[in-house]
């Protein structure tokens, strides 16, 4: 039996060609060696708006054993994760530059930049110290790793919520979700950073949004469905937050009719936190690592659990 690891690496689909190409060299700064299909036996994905082709394209690669994903979230795929193939995705890989985001969000809100951005007029001083503020992030991955470190000099008080309560470096309290709402009282700052599932749904809720200082601020470079956006409507409007910074919305594009758009202390970004520029060249460092393990034998970086949905 051919050994997978000795068979050819598939980039597909090619309907992204600047993706395709970067790919494609990727694989082979590692050392791999590209083919078709219909002989590899590992595929990466090179476009991450093409879900809907992925059936046809692995029909035509019998032998593949390893499948690339290449972002982070992987909810277009989720109906496709099966138990046959390893799969990995781009976890881990955009964390530093959404960290760069959320951090560059909480300051802003903090200290008011949106209210005077939209003055017309000197106004009253506004603003409250990161320093010393309690930071809840929610979601316990790359994102949250890099955003601890990021936080370090502020000396803020820093909790975690993970699906799995275990220390890590540079939290104050790591706790599961049950305890959410107790994680979020008092709560400067909630940033929204884990991976959307079934239970993680909605898990920013009027609950939540009650417990949190009625100056405090939402960041979301989760997802979209993090938030119940009614909820976040409420609470703005009766003064229960300071405000919030969406880059991830319900709807992508988010609508012009939303209204969110017409909320003075929101911040909307169009899913900005990793640009497609910056991005690439991660996805691409990622793909060159994983398919040099690949080619050793390793076990591979940014492994998707199939059960788990990311």
């Amino acid at each position: 039996m051919t050994n997978p690891n000795d068979r050819p690496i598939a980039v597909a689909p090619r309907s992204r060609p600047e993706m395709y190409d970067v790919l494609a060299r990727a694989v082979v700064d590692a050392g791999g060696r590209l083919g078709g299909l219909a002989d590899a036996g590992a595929l990466i994905w090179a476009d991450p708006k093409a879900a809907a082709d992925f059936p046809g394209i692995i029909a035509q690669a019998p032998h593949v054993s390893w499948i690339q994903l290449p972002y982070a979230g992987i909810n277009p795929f989720v109906e496709h994760l099966d138990a046959d193939h390893i799969w990995t995705c781009g976890k881990g890989t955009y964390a530093r530059p959404v960290a760069e985001y959320a951090l560059g969000a909480i300051l802003a809100g903090l200290r008011g930049f949106p209210t005077y951005a939209r003055a017309s007029t000197w106004g009253a001083p506004i603003g409250h110290n990161l320093d010393a503020a309690v930071v809840t992030i929610i979601g316990g991955g790359g994102i949250a790793g890099e955003l601890l470190a990021l936080l370090e000099p502020f000396s803020c008080e820093t909790r975690v919520v993970r699906r799995t309560p275990r220390p890590m470096a540079g939290a104050d309290l790591v706790v599961g979700t049950d305890e959410l709402p107790t994680a979020c009282a008092g709560a400067d700052v909630v940033v929204v950073a884990a991976a959307l599932t079934p239970e993680t749904t909605g898990i920013v809720d009027e609950t939540v949004l009650a417990a949190m200082a009625d100056h405090g601020w939402v960041v979301n470079v989760g997802r979209g469905p993090h938030v119940v956006t009614a909820d976040l409507l409420s609470a703005l409007r009766t003064g229960g937050i300071g405000g919030a910074f969406l880059d991830v919305h319900d709807t992508e594009p988010l609508p012009d009719d939303s209204e969110l758009w017409n909320e003075p202390n929101v911040v909307i970004t169009p899913h900005i936190g990793n640009t497609p520029a910056m991005g690439l060249t991660l996805l691409a460092t990622t793909v060159t690592e994983n398919v040099g393990r690949w080619l050793r034998g390793d076990e591979l970086v940014s492994l998707v659990d199939v059960e788990a949905g990311y």
